[in-house]
C-alpha cells in the first residue's frame, strides 16, 4: 500500500502540471483564433470563453492520455537515476508488480476518458456548433468599428462604417451589400444607428439608415436593375430565423450511432470506442520506455516516447479519416492502429507476460 501510494503521487505530480501546461497552451492557441472576431465585434466575450471552454473539454480525450502517457515515463525514469527502482526491488517490488500499479490509474484514467468521449464529447461538439451558427447570423451592433468590412451570413451581408463616433454612436457613410436569390442589394446611408425592438418578449438589435440610395442589380437574365432613395429605411443585420441544423457525426449521440452503418458514424463511434483502449496501451508503454541504468537523465527516453506517441497518432488519426470516407470498411475500421499499438506495448512487455504465465503455470 505505501510504494502504490508512493509511485501514484510520483506520476500524480508530472501529470497534474502536465495537463496544467496543456491545457493552458491549447485554450492560447484557441483564443488567438477568435481574437480577430472579438476585436470587430462579431464574438462577444462570454461566448468566445465558452467556445474556449467547449474545444478544451473536446481536447481533454486526447491531451489526458498523452499527459498520463508522458508522465509515467517521467516519474519512472527518476526513479530509475535515483537508483529508487533498484531499493523497489530489494524489497521484491518487481517489475511485474510495478506495472500492475501503473494498470490501477491508467485504468481509472481510461474511465474518465471513455466518459468523455462517449458523453461529453457529443454533447460539447453538439453546443460548439450551435455557438457557432449564431456567432455566424449575429453581429454585435454596438461594437462595430470604422474602417472594417463585417462579413457575416457567408458572405450573404457586407457592412462597412466610414466614420463612427464612439462604439454606442451613430455611424456616417454606411455601405451595406445584400446576396439574395435574383439580385444584389447595395445600400449607401449618410447616417445610421442601432434601435432595439421587442419581439415575443426578445429584444432584437436593428439598424435604423437615413437618407439612403438602394442600388438592386439583378443577377439574373433578363432582370432589371433599380435604384430608389428613400430618408428612413431598417435593417436586420442578423438572421433572427435560425434554419436547421445539419446532421453531423460528432454531435450525435453515442447510442444513435452504434447502429449506424454510415462510413462516418461508424469511423465515430470506433474512434470514442477506442480512446479509453489507447490510454491503458499508452499508460504500459510508459513502463518499458521508462527503464534506465541509475544515474541517468530521467529525460534520456522522453524524446523516444513522444516519437513514438506522435507517429502513432498519426495513424490513428488517419484511420479514422479513412472510415470516415469509405476508404477503408468497418472491419478492420480503425482498429488496425490501436493494434498496432497493442502489438508493441506486447513486444516491450515481454518479460512481464513471460513471468505472468510462469506464475500461471505454476499455479495450475
Amino acid at each position: 500500500m505505501i510504494i502504490r501510494n508512493y509511485l501514484l503521487r510520483e506520476i500524480g505530480r508530472p501529470l497534474a502540471t502536465m495537463l496544467v501546461v496543456c491545457m493552458a497552451l491549447f485554450a492560447g492557441y484557441s483564443a488567438a483564433d477568435f481574437l480577430s472576431d472579438a476585436v470587430n465585434g462579431l464574438l462577444s466575450t462570454n461566448t468566445i470563453v465558452e467556445l474556449i471552454v467547449l474545444k478544451l473539454l473536446i481536447s481533454l480525450e486526447v491531451l489526458v492520455p498523452v499527459a498520463l502517457y508522458l508522465s509515467i515515463v517521467l516519474a519512472l525514469g527518476t526513479l530509475y537515476g535515483n537508483s529508487e527502482i533498484t531499493a523497489l526491488h530489494a524489497l521484491r517490488v518487481t517489475p511485474t508488480m510495478l506495472l500492475r500499479h501503473v494498470m490501477v490509474l491508467a485504468g481509472c484514467v481510461a474511465i474518465g476518458v471513455g466518459l468523455l468521449s462517449l458523453v461529453v464529447r457529443p454533447w460539447a461538439y453538439e453546443r460548439l456548433h450551435a455557438l457557432s451558427r449564431s456567432a455566424e447570423l449575429t453581429l454585435d451592433v454596438d461594437a462595430m468599428q470604422p474602417g472594417t468590412f463585417y462579413v457575416v451570413q457567408n458572405g450573404a451581408r457586407v457592412i462597412f462604417l466610414t466614420r463612427r463616433q464612439g462604439p454606442n454612436g451613430p455611424a456616417r457613410d454606411i455601405f451595406v451589400q445584400l446576396r439574395r436569390p435574383t439580385d444584389i442589394r447595395i445600400i449607401h446611408a449618410e447616417l445610421g444607428y442601432p434601435v432595439a425592438e421587442e419581439d415575443n418578449g426578445r429584444t432584437d438589435l436593428y439598424v435604423r439608415l437615413k437618407n439612403a440610395h438602394i442600388y438592386d442589380i439583378g443577377t439574373k437574365p433578363g432582370a432589371h436593375d433599380q435604384v430608389l432613395t428613400v430618408r428612413e429605411i431598417t435593417q436586420d443585420p442578423n438572421r433572427h430565423v435560425v434554419e436547421t441544423p445539419d446532421y453531423s457525426s460528432v454531435t450525435a449521440g453515442s447510442l444513435r450511432i452504434a447502429t449506424s452503418h454510415k462510413p462516418a458514424d461508424v469511423a465515430e463511434f470506433q474512434w470514442r470506442l477506442s480512446t479509453p483502449l489507447t490510454t491503458m496501451l499508452l499508460a504500459m508503454l510508459a513502463v518499458p520506455l521508462a527503464r534506465g541504468r541509475p544515474r541517468q537523465n530521467r529525460y534520456g527516453k522522453l524524446g523516444t516516447a513522444i516519437l513514438i506517441f506522435f507517429v502513432y497518432y498519426l495513424l490513428y488519426t488517419s484511420a479514422r479519416t479513412w472510415v470516415q470516407h469509405g476508404m477503408v470498411a468497418p472491419v478492420p475500421g480503425i482498429w488496425w492502429a490501436p493494434a498496432l499499438l497493442a502489438a508493441l506495448t506486447g513486444f516491450m512487455l515481454r518479460s512481464q507476460i513471460a513471468e505472468l504465465l510462469s506464475r500461471r503455470d505454476n499455479a495450475a
